[in-house]
């Protein structure tokens, strides 16, 4: 059951915080994507705006969290997820001037 941590950072700005954990793993029972991940945005209030994780994958599959609820979302692979997210992240950063630092 290796994992591999290929992008890990957290920033913290304006009272949002940014936190994305992304591993390649070998555990394909509990995680068959091969990958383990949580992409997340919120307040520092403890308000969740937007994540996604596939924390119970072998079970739930993937999923989106957001204030207003949870959805299953479909994988379309992990670059693109991070893509998605740091697009739905950006509108918020946007709104408050925020700049997390992001390698694309």
């Amino acid at each position: 059951m290796g994992q591999e941590l290929t992008r890990r950072y957290t920033h913290v700005e304006a009272g949002l915080v940014e936190n994305v954990v992304i591993r390649r793993t070998t555990d394909t029972d509990a995680y068959p994507s091969g990958w383990k991940y949580t992409l997340h945005l919120g307040t520092l209030e403890d308000l969740t705006l937007i994540r996604y994780d596939n924390a119970h994958e072998d079970t739930k599959g993937h999923e989106l969290h957001t204030a207003a609820g949870d959805t299953d979302v479909e994988f379309p692979g992990m670059e693109e997820l991070l893509v998605e997210f740091w697009a739905s992240a950006d509108e918020y950063w946007d709104a408050i001037g925020g700049s997390p630092p992001r390698s694309y």
